[in-house]
């Protein structure tokens, strides 16, 4: 398994938990091709938690750019694959352009046809947010 493949995976733990599931081991172990501790083991497991963990601060933000929708109108599948690009983007550990790319081949493959779009759209809006209070922080 991949990076990519264990972002799909960190993505429906994601909606499972949106649906009222917990992501609990078993389904973990479903969905995982390796042992629990390889590093996409690991990195899916903390996509996963770090999105759970930080749930109200994503969710915010999401509101934020989604312009003209809420969080109950935004379908679970694309509001799983916006929380998972903005944990990375917030964690700032992979390049932002990265994230929006691997968020919208997610949309491409799980999601409607419009979805890719939207889901580029919030993310890229967010990014640039960031990036422009990140350059206004260093001039102060």
């Amino acid at each position: 398994m991949d990076r990519r493949v264990a972002r799909a995976h960190a993505m429906k733990l994601i909606y499972e938990w949106e649906m009222g599931g917990d992501g609990g081991e078993e389904t973990r172990l479903n969905l995982l091709e390796v042992q629990p501790g390889e590093a996409e083991s690991d990195y899916m497991n903390g996509m996963f938690e770090g999105v759970v963990a930080r749930a109200g601060e994503i969710d915010r933000l999401i509101s934020e750019f989604a312009r003209g929708w809420t969080i109950e109108r935004i379908t679970r599948v694309d509001l799983a694959i916006l929380r998972l690009g903005t944990y990375e983007l917030l964690l700032g550990e992979v390049p932002s352009s990265v994230v929006i790319s691997e968020a919208v081949s997610l949309a491409n493959t799980y999601s409607t046809e419009k979805a890719a779009s939207f889901i580029n759209g919030v993310l890229g809006n967010l990014s640039r947010a960031r990036r422009a209070e990140a350059q206004s922080g260093t001039e102060s």
